[in-house]
């Protein structure tokens, strides 16, 4: 009886100490995660299945912010005069978006998200967006109507270089690659060359084709579960690696993403669970976060007040990222570093080895290939090995028809040789001081032409922030526009500029920038009640509920 008291207690005890060890690192866990929404997946989801749809339509879209009646003329004046021009100027290149649209849901899911979506309705009647373009020509680029637009798309992220660049690296990649044409599953000699170089430019020892950065990034992941057999990945809260689901838990992804920790950059706390715990097999960092730590990229339909921050604190970051290194070497964790979307901005091969970090994966893409679709993934030996010697029937699978097509490789090819030229070179020199410098320029611009806008980049790539408390900040866009210059689909909340673009036609940018603000602000979007942002959020939040409660 004794034997079976003893025993009792001491399953008591080792029950209450495991039951404080996974409390205790259940508590860590949620200190390392972004406090928000994007740190936490779950409630996200919740939240926005609690959502309903409304709209403000007629006198209601004018006067979301409680503005007077003199205000909202203004506003309505001005709408239709913006609505008016738009059906005169591009008559053509809306009609085939309107015939087109029906049957590309790609096309219906972004011109649905370009305003807040109480604002959408109207805006999609009456100021709607063209999605074709003609050509282009240097950094500029012709509708359908003939009006040319200044390019700040950077067809989101591949044109580095400029679209005539890109139109000789494809050119020679049809003559390169034509006597082999569409032959797949064997390789085209430029192949080896791509190989060669690629392992220069990362500093790791093997290289795998892919056909985009999502492809890329998703055999990242399944390598470093593979050799590390651990589950978990990591990803810092608002970062982007692809839409496929482990890298995008919560809002956009229809199932749970079980085993993806969202945590907080910069975070001592993320730092300490990291160097703890035994599960995690990676670590997913994406540069571009330098830009908006621990936020998502800024897109237009966010803008229900004035609250979007962003600015870039390379040296506190950069310092983080050799921490983030260190711990993640220390506990076996593979550190992936996504450089679809910034490598090659930031310097002519790798942003990591750029800023000194030392990753055991890069995942590359866009602009590398030349124009042409591709995901590069570079790694070290160990880790991109597919199979286990001891273990023959053991394999980690991918493969895919469509990897190092010839076409793409020799796109591919024709880049990374470029990048050796003077001109390139001559791109690259000086190249963050040049585009800070610009930034500045354009912020002491707008500050002298006293309208509530300002920029905030990273190196070429750059996001409008708002510095009056609005609603309708997202009005912006469609001056823009009407200015000539052409954005991407998240409109004013990221322009992606090409390394051609030169002082002059900066400066002929800017002019447009100055004068579209200068518009809005004349035509009295900022001229509602003075508020908070807090107090802007309450109000959208008080219409979400009211219409909840409607039923609508």
């Amino acid at each position: 009886m004794e034997k079976k008291t003893l025993a009792a207690v001491a399953g008591l005890v080792a029950g209450t100490l495991f039951a404080a060890t996974r409390g205790r690192d259940r508590l860590a866990l949620s200190r390392a995660k972004h406090p928000g929404p994007g740190g936490h997946v779950r409630m996200a989801k919740r939240l926005a299945a609690q959502i309903p749809y409304y709209a403000h339509v007629e006198e209601r879209f004018f006067r979301a912010d409680g503005c007077d009646t003199t205000v909202a003329a203004r506003r309505r004046a001005a709408f239709e005069r913006l609505a008016a021009l738009y059906a005169e100027r591009f008559p053509t290149t809306l009609a085939l978006t309107a015939e087109t649209r029906p049957g590309l849901s790609d096309l219906q899911f972004t011109g649905r998200y370009r305003a807040p979506f109480p604002f959408a309705q109207t805006v999609r009647e009456h100021l709607p967006v063209g999605a074709f373009m003609a050509k282009s020509d240097g950094a500029w680029l012709t509708d359908l109507d003939g009006n040319r637009f200044i390019d700040l798309t950077g067809s989101y992220g591949v044109n580095l270089f400029g679209n005539d660049f890109y139109k000789e690296t494809m050119r020679e990649a049809l003559d390169t690659a034509e006597p082999l044409g569409g032959v797949l599953g064997s390789y085209h000699p430029v192949v080896a060359d791509n190989v060669r170089r690629l392992r220069a430019l990362s500093g790791l020892d093997e290289v795998s084709f892919h056909m985009s950065g999502t492809e890329a990034v998703m055999q990242a992941v399944r390598l470093a579960r593979y050799h590390t057999g651990r589950k978990r990945l990591v990803r810092f809260a608002g970062a982007y690696h692809g839409w496929w689901g482990d890298v995008q838990p919560g809002i956009g992804n229809p199932i749970p993403a079980d085993h993806t920790l969202t945590l907080a950059d910069q975070s001592e706390q993320t730092l300490a669970v990291l160097a703890t715990r035994n599960d995690i097999a990676c670590v997913l960092v994406n540069p571009l976060q330098a830009l908006h730590p621990n936020g998502g990229a800024p897109s237009d339909s966010q803008l229900v007040d004035s609250a979007r921050a962003a600015g870039a604190d390379l040296p506190a970051y950069i310092a983080w990222l050799r921490r983030l290194a260190d711990t993640c070497r220390a506990n076996g964790i593979v550190l992936i570093v996504d450089e679809v979307f910034m490598g090659f901005r930031l310097a002519p091969g790798s942003v990591a080895r750029a800023w000194g970090i030392d990753p055991d994966m890069i995942v590359w893409g866009k602009t590398l290939g030349g124009g042409l679709p591709i995901g590069v993934l570079t790694g070290r030996a160990t880790l991109m090995k597919r199979w286990r010697d001891d273990r023959p029937v053991d394999i980690c699978f991918a493969r895919g028809t469509f990897n190092a097509h010839p076409y793409v490789m020799a796109a591919t090819d024709a880049f990374l040789r470029r990048l050796e030229t003077p001109q390139v070179a001559a791109m690259y020199d000086g190249m963050a001081a040049r585009w800070n410098a610009r930034a500045a320029r354009l912020n002491a611009l707008l500050a002298a032409a006293t309208v509530p806008v300002a920029i905030a980049n990273l190196a070429t790539v750059w996001t409008f922030l708002y510095t009056r408390p609005s609603r309708y900040n997202w009005m912006l866009q469609y001056y823009l526009r009407a200015e000539g210059l052409a954005l991407s689909w998240v409109g004013t909340g990221r322009l992606i500029f090409s390394l051609d673009v030169d002082d002059g036609l900066f400066h002929e940018i800017a002019e447009r920038v100055v004068a579209a603000a200068r518009r809005m602000q004349a035509d009295g979007w900022w001229d509602g009640p003075a508020a908070t942002n807090k107090q802007l959020k309450r109000r959208a939040l008080k219409e979400a509920l009211g219409a909840r409660l409607r039923g609508r």
